[in-house]
């Protein structure tokens, strides 16, 4: 492979590193850089360009983590194969242009499952779930409520629109443009307290009884609302990529539920080529649907955030899921979910006479912090402290690395810990426990039992480092 010309712009928004990461994944998926077809080495990329070979180091990462190229040892980088899905939007065809209908949507939930019983005598707690509000800014936050009750009207107080007030809907979509790649309209959005209400009114849109696919281990508390809700529940095998799409065909369900971006508890990011064949298995079928949850992309700690499987949604066959309670705090409980123009239609016919669930007062909070840059300057400070955090994490845990393997890191607010041995997930927790140590098995995650090492998720978002240093000693004295 020849050195690769790339136009660098100075006066551009993208940093040198996304220049680069965005002009080799479009050549990538305009066919003209093929399969298997090996792209300079960092250095030599690095100093035809004449920039730092960090900077072309990151850019290579994001597209590893993406799964648009490979690294083989002692080789270097070669293009992924993508054969028969970068076909996919000419296949199909282009989305047509719609309408606009003006319809005028941590912790997915605070704790969202506690997997065990919490005794009294834990000292320390590596809850996957937990985070750290010592970041949280209350000044700004009363300020804003301050601010908006002072001129606050009685239209404030009236019930407002069912999906939710338009200008928050509007700012969410700006936000998850720029932030996710997503691509919708405000009267897409659906705006509810939590997202048990969000998959409530889903059951109204795509009908009782549509079987749902499942991972295993998965998000327990999606499952069992499922289940409430009478879905039936599939569960569909995953490798190392994430769920097996060809798995989807024999499985005769409706729609597939996905954490593509970091999926829980496993941490698996889905990279693009399984992303494109779940997308061809909806297109497959008229009424069939994939539900994004996108439960905590704002965390990830190298490169930039991996792009919503919406962003690729060329056919409106991606119902997309995100919430604010794991990036600000449990209790904010505000949710949404992104409908295709297709549901959307469905949910103003049967759906719409439903109250929205969210406080209007809270929605005009919320939106006043996202749409003046307080959510971005907060995001970017959780991101530093959980960074330090998960850095100290994985430092900690290399000399455990003769007993186990660790797994999911560089994103999200837990890691996984695999057991080499023959040890009974039960015996690691249990040992733990009797040292102070609260840890989570993922067994607690599975739809249904299955053969396998133990395996122990540790979550470190709501320790602070000094507890992280003291409870992972602990577990060297009693697993090592």
């Amino acid at each position: 492979m020849y050195d690769m010309t790339i136009r660098l712009r100075t006066d551009s928004c993208l940093c040198l590193y996304e220049q680069i990461y965005e002009h080799i994944k479009k050549e990538i998926r305009d066919g003209k850089l093929l399969a298997g077809e090996r792209l300079p080495s960092t250095r030599s990329l690095a100093e035809y360009l004449q920039i730092a070979r960090s900077t072309v180091d990151c850019a290579y990462g994001q597209l590893l983590d993406e799964g648009y190229i490979e690294a083989k040892p002692c080789r270097g980088y070669f293009v992924c194969s993508m054969e028969g899905l970068m076909q996919l939007e000419k296949e199909f065809g282009p989305r047509e242009k719609k309408e606009s209908l003006d319809s005028r949507k941590g912790t997915e939930e605070s704790n969202p499952q506690v997997l065990d019983a919490q005794p009294a005598g834990y000292e320390y707690d590596f809850s996957p779930y937990d985070i750290d509000m010592s970041g949280f800014p209350f000044s700004v936050w009363k300020k804003i409520t301050r601010n908006i009750l002072s001129d606050a009207n009685s239209e404030l107080f009236s019930r407002g629109q069912a999906q939710g007030d338009y200008a928050l809907r509007e700012t969410i979509s700006r936000y998850l443009h720029s932030s996710r790649g997503v691509n919708c309209k405000p009267e897409q959005i659906v705006v509810g307290a939590g997202n048990d209400y969000l998959l409530m009114l889903l059951e109204k849109i795509l009908g009782r009884h549509v079987r749902i696919a499942m991972e295993s281990p998965t998000y327990i508390r999606s499952y069992r609302l499922f289940q409430s809700f009478a879905y039936p529940v599939v569960t569909v095998g995953m490798d190392e990529n994430g769920m097996c799409a060809e798995e989807l065909e024999t499985a005769d369900v409706g729609a597939a539920y996905v954490m593509p971006s970091h999926q829980f508890p496993v941490g698996t990011v889905m990279p693009i080529r399984r992303r494109l064949e779940l997308l061809k298995w909806a297109d497959g079928g008229e009424n069939r649907y994939l539900i994004e949850d996108d439960y905590d992309s704002e965390f990830r700690f190298h490169g930039k955030p991996i792009p919503a499987l919406q962003a690729t949604d060329e056919h409106g066959k991606v119902i997309y899921i995100g919430t604010f309670s794991k990036a600000i705090a449990p209790a904010i409980r505000i949710s949404f979910m992104v409908l295709p123009e297709k549901l959307l239609k469905k949910y103003l016919q049967d759906c719409s006479f439903y109250s929205c669930t969210v406080s209007r007062i809270d929605q005009s909070i919320l939106n006043e912090f996202i749409r003046d840059g307080y959510f971005e300057r907060h995001l970017n400070k959780m991101r530093k402290i959980y960074r330090a955090k998960h850095d100290q994490l994985l430092e900690l845990l290399q000399p455990f690395r003769k007993r186990f393997s660790v797994s999911g890191e560089n994103a999200g607010l837990h890691v996984l810990l695999t057991a080499k041995d023959a040890v009974q997930e039960q015996t690691l927790v249990r040992q733990a426990a009797e040292k102070g140590v609260k840890v989570y098995g993922m067994s607690s995650c599975m739809v249904e039992e299955k053969e396998g090492p133990a395996a122990i998720l540790l979550g470190f978002g709501g320790m602070t480092e000094k507890q992280i240093s003291e409870g992972v000693k602990r577990l060297w004295e009693t697993w090592m």
